[in-house]
């Protein structure tokens, strides 16, 4: 039961992301319509429950978990999971504990986080212009989320953001929010709109603005060298000579990535996708709560990374939007 978790493609599984809740504070036109139906509480896993999987997941050899949501920290009492992931950092199983957020809490909770042993956050940001936040976000507050990043850089946490690139909404901002990065100290990473869920009357092939097409407006304005980094995550990496600073770019679309994917999602409810542009999943949350051992568990933990595919289907090039998923991002986890 000690031997590594490594998929039918002989690539080993050492990352997690766990989302904690489908919840959220706002409502980005990408991710969920807007009069989300969200899960009853009741059949979302406790913070002991999160905590049992996760350190099963780390005793098979996950070394960085990342925190999703929904908004994870809308999360009542979420800290107190973050502060029982530390010891898995004190003990040098784990070798990075993350969130991804929407930076809305992050004024009340970045200190918090750090003491937990948390080193970066990453903080989802398409826009800086205060009436375009909330037309994006629909529920939003831009001055709070900026509040935040001031929190978390003075926490002494380091923030990159990641950005949706969206055609004819924050293109013209691209040199905005680079600049703004530069002077910041934070990294920046541009990610084209995946086609997850039932949004309501948003226009996905209308939103789809190719990262291709952003690179190249990129050079017009810079010196863009590519950078060999990996960071065990999807983005390709290139630095702007100008100003230092290293820019991003996830392109499930342009550019398929599967080929070195390391990485499963397991939802609130104990669902693992071992793909997030594939339907395939399979329960965690039976074997975790019908038995007081993790021996079940941990079986079907294996028999789920023995089912990874791949990897996905998503598509644009034909102008239409195949690979579609019907679950939402906040349901998988960003």
């Amino acid at each position: 039961m000690n031997a590594p978790l490594v998929d039918p493609f002989q690539r080993a599984i050492r990352y997690l992301r766990l989302s904690v809740t489908d919840r959220c504070d706002f409502r980005c036109v990408y991710c969920m319509s807007e009069n989300m139906t969200f899960l009853p509480k009741k059949e979302l896993l406790t913070l002991e429950e999160l905590d049992r999987l996760c350190s099963a997941f780390v005793r098979l050899g996950v070394e960085k978990l990342r925190i999703t949501g929904g908004e994870p920290l809308v999360r009542r009492d979420i800290m107190t999971f973050f502060q029982g992931m530390s010891r898995h950092l004190e003990s040098g199983a784990l070798r990075e504990l993350t969130l991804t957020t929407n930076g809305s809490q992050l004024e009340r909770f970045a200190g918090a986080l750090a003491a937990a042993g948390v080193r970066r956050v990453n903080v989802s940001l398409d826009t800086l212009d205060e009436e375009k936040f909330a037309r994006v976000t629909r529920w939003g507050r831009l001055p709070q989320v900026l509040r935040g990043l001031d929190a978390a850089q003075a926490a002494g946490l380091r923030v990159k953001l990641n950005a949706v690139a969206l055609k004819g909404f924050n293109e013209d901002e691209l040199l905005t929010l680079t600049e703004y990065c530069a002077e910041r100290g934070m990294d920046l990473t541009w990610i084209e709109v995946m086609p997850m869920g039932d949004i309501g009357n948003e226009d996905r092939l209308g939103q789809y603005w190719s990262l291709r097409d952003l690179r190249a407006d990129l050079a017009r304005h810079y010196t863009v060298t590519d950078l060999p980094d990996d960071t065990g995550g999807p983005a390709r990496y290139v630095r702007l000579e100008e100003t230092g600073q290293r820019i991003g770019f996830i392109t499930p679309l342009s550019h398929n990535f599967c080929e070195s994917c390391n990485r499963v999602r397991v939802t609130c409810t104990g669902e693992i996708y071992t793909c997030l542009g594939q339907e395939g999943k399979s329960d965690l949350r039976a074997p975790l709560r019908g038995s007081e051992g993790d021996g079940p568990l941990e079986e079907a933990i294996r028999a789920a990374i023995a089912l990874k595919p791949k990897g996905h289907d998503f598509d644009y090039s034909r102008q239409s939007v195949d690979g579609r998923v019907s679950r939402h991002m906040s349901h998988t986890g960003g």
